[in-house]
């Protein structure tokens, strides 16, 4: 196979038609090609790499083989597609959903996923999600350097909380509250995709587009259903969609490993992962802008070491800002707050945590900080 310096990603049909022909160095990734007007016995294809992509009837793939182009090939019998070339959406997850049943497209990965062993699948299984999982990194990638949506390159605020918070705790409005006003200002939020603060998150991010008035309405609705279990607690994230259609966008980064948690439905970007070491680590990686630590248990205190962690030792190069929202939470219930301080003397990240309960506090905080590196 040829050797190739510079490889080019192809991921778009009208991307694809516009190479001419000359696709050699190029990875095409999940296109269907069974209908694109290409000459396929004239194509430049060595050093091309064909990830998952459905050929023609009759097509001659050795013949792409012997012009230098690798074919890998489709896994079968999969309920998920591991060449996708973008993240998933609330519409594509939810479809086959109903009050009656969930046949959702979620709901048969993840029996899936459990079915064949979420700790110990076979090899091909392993595999395939690996691959899908990569495929989401990059899909995601594309996001936050300004390649699906206008406005450029994301800056990215994430959130992290409790999952088993209720729609109406007061710190469930204060999320949301301060996600509504970053999105407002030209932060990108980012939340876990599951209940609890991480719906908070998506929430004031889709209400950023909404009138005054219009986030106490929709906490009103969700009201009716606090917690995931409750019945009609999907149904009321639906009303709220509903009441305000065309919402602010955000990034939702669940994983299949808890499942049972369903992903929330306020984010217009879900980049879902099988591994959840990879979706915690990353969520974190990606938040350069800083992120938010609201109430929660065992799984928000591991992120706060996590993200400490990355801070102490620069890990992905920058330092943000550690914002800690819960003064009694993390200053006297867990003693949290002092113990990262503690961490961070003499480090560049100590200059940039805050503990407070304050909503206007935290945003000043966030928009006041500069990139460090």
């Amino acid at each position: 196979m040829k050797k190739c310096s510079i490889i080019r990603e192809i991921d778009t049909l009208s991307a694809l038609l516009g190479q001419n022909g000359q696709l050699n160095c190029a990875v095409i990734q999940g296109l269907d090609l069974t209908n694109v007007d290409l000459k396929w016995d004239k194509l430049e294809c060595a050093g091309a790499v064909f990830m998952g992509c459905h050929f023609p009837d009759g097509l001659d793939e050795q013949s792409l083989r012997l012009r230098g182009a690798m074919i890998l090939p489709r896994f079968p019998d999969l309920p998920y597609d591991p060449y996708r070339n973008q993240l998933y959406t609330r519409e594509e997850l939810m479809n086959g959903w109903t009050t009656a049943k969930d046949n959702s497209v979620d709901k048969k990965i993840y029996d899936h996923f459990h079915a064949k062993g979420a700790n110990s699948p076979d090899v091909l299984e392993a595999l395939s999600q690996r691959i899908h999982d990569h495929a989401v990194d990059d899909a995601l990638r594309d996001l936050l350097e300004g390649r699906v949506e206008d406005g450029g390159q994301k800056k990215v605020v994430a959130v992290m909380g409790g999952h088993g918070t209720p729609r109406t705790d007061p710190y469930y409005k204060k999320v949301a509250v301060i996600t509504r006003q970053l999105t407002r200002a030209g932060y990108f939020v980012a939340s876990g995709g599951g209940p609890g603060m991480m719906e908070a998150t998506n929430l004031g991010a889709w209400m950023a587009t909404a009138e005054e008035g219009m986030l106490e309405k929709a906490l009103e609705i969700l009201a009716g259903s606090p917690v995931y279990t409750d019945e009609g607690y999907m149904e009321r994230a639906q009303d709220v969609i509903d009441l305000h259609p065309s919402g602010g966008s955000s990034l939702a980064i669940p994983t299949w490993f808890y499942g049972h948690e369903p992903t929330n439905l306020f984010s217009r970007h879900v980049a879902k992962y099988f591994s959840n070491s990879i979706r915690e680590d990353g969520l974190l990686a990606i938040a350069i802008h800083g992120v938010i630590f609201a109430p929660g248990s065992a799984g928000t205190t591991q992120e706060i070491f996590m993200d400490a962690t990355q801070n102490h030792y620069a890990t992905f190069e920058w330092i943000s800002p550690m914002i800690f929202l819960g003064k009694k939470r993390y200053t006297e219930d867990t003693m949290l707050f002092p113990c990262i301080s503690q961490l961070a003397e003499g480090k560049k990240y100590g200059e940039m945590l805050l503990c407070t309960d304050d909503e206007a506090e935290v945003c000043a905080a966030i928009e006041s900080y500069e990139l460090t590196k």
